[in-house]
């Protein structure tokens, strides 16, 4: 059944709905931490193409068990205040989402436990309970966030300029870009200067007043 909702918000997932990197998280179990994380940094500033960088980065997890998940999970970190964003939201008779250049494997346990109503992100392939090194399906890059908020608004009866995006790398911008307030949050600096709104503190409850 359709939902119909006064307005929505979309975040992105890692340093944004968490203050982790999942995929650095998940590299640590495999002995790659440091790796992936530079790398990573590199595709959040816009120096790299993001599904040639993921994909490189996900052939890194090869070989790490689909047991591990369940330390990682213990190891992320929800940003302060989030859910009295996602309580605000929802108090004011919005919907909020999450897309992410990160992983269904691990959102799909988080995204509920933080007030998330929606969410869509990568798949691993995984083999025989082990990660086999590649993505399973189509990348969630930039134009995909973009998207994945302009088909949630249209589902749930929302115009275009109800919508409010939040995210802090490059693969973003095109989201905040296409939302009808775009927030840069804790952001990397062309992140900060492309968006109408940039919020310094990690504190998303400071984003509670931007809500209609």
């Amino acid at each position: 059944m359709r939902v119909t909702a006064r307005f929505l918000v979309v975040l992105d997932a890692d340093s944004t709905l968490i203050r982790n990197e999942v995929i650095e998280l998940i590299a640590d179990e495999a002995g790659r931490g440091a790796e992936v994380a530079a790398a990573t940094e590199a595709a959040m500033r816009g120096e790299i193409d993001f599904a040639a960088s993921l994909r490189s980065r996900v052939s890194a997890l090869a070989g790490v068990p689909v047991a591990a998940f369940e330390r990682v999970l213990s190891r992320i970190e929800p940003t302060p205040g989030v859910t009295e964003l996602t309580a605000a939201v929802h108090e004011r008779g919005g919907l909020a989402g999450v897309v992410s250049g990160g992983f269904h494997e691990i959102l799909d346990e988080l995204a509920p436990t933080l007030g998330v109503d929606f969410w869509r992100a990568n798949r691993l392939a995984i083999e025989n309970g082990i990660v086999t090194g590649e993505v399973d399906g189509p990348i969630v890059d930039a134009q995909a966030k973009a998207d994945h908020l302009a088909a949630w608004a249209a589902e749930h009866g929302i115009s275009p300029h109800r919508t409010i995006a939040i995210g802090d790398g490059a693969n973003d911008l095109m989201m905040i870009a296409s939302a009808g307030l775009g927030v840069a949050f804790n952001a990397k600096p062309a992140v900060r200067r492309a968006a109408p709104v940039s919020v310094g503190p990690v504190d998303l409850s400071q984003l509670i007043p931007l809500l209609p």
